[in-house]
């Protein structure tokens, strides 16, 4: 796996809504904000479902992901790719729903797991789409 920098890290952590982009088993691209995401370790990332239906049904048919950062608060623009395991229950689980409980008094149906795969810039520029890691 790959492991996120310090400054990759607080770039997420800064960043308050973010597109999580997501495809079907035979391609069809879906969208959606998310706003409850945590980074658990370096290349762990924990992602609260609690309003996914075509989303979840993509994850369960391509487990694949990616998250958009940019914005006024961030100092550049990163897309970050991963693996995906969706986990319903256990400690993970548990701990998750309290996380979103306390941070935006929601019921978080299902924590997604996303395992860092590759780090892209997505700044304007001769550097566009390069691999950072």
């Amino acid at each position: 796996m790959v492991e996120l920098t310090s400054e990759m890290i607080e770039m997420i952590k800064a960043t308050r809504v973010m597109p999580f982009a997501t495809a079907s088993a035979d391609g069809e691209p879906n969208v959606v904000p998310i706003g409850v995401l945590y980074v658990i370790d370096p290349e762990t990332l924990w992602i609260g479902n609690q309003f996914f239906k075509t989303t979840e049904k993509n994850l369960r048919e391509n487990p694949r992901a990616c998250i958009y950062l940019w914005g006024p608060e961030t100092k550049g623009c990163l897309k970050i790719k991963g693996d995906v395991t969706l986990v319903n229950e256990g400690p993970d689980y548990e701990d998750m729903k309290k996380r979103v409980k306390e941070a935006k008094n929601l019921v978080c149906n299902q924590l997604v797991v996303m395992k860092v795969t590759g780090v892209f810039d997505c700044k304007s520029g001769p550097k566009a789409g390069e691999l950072l890691l």
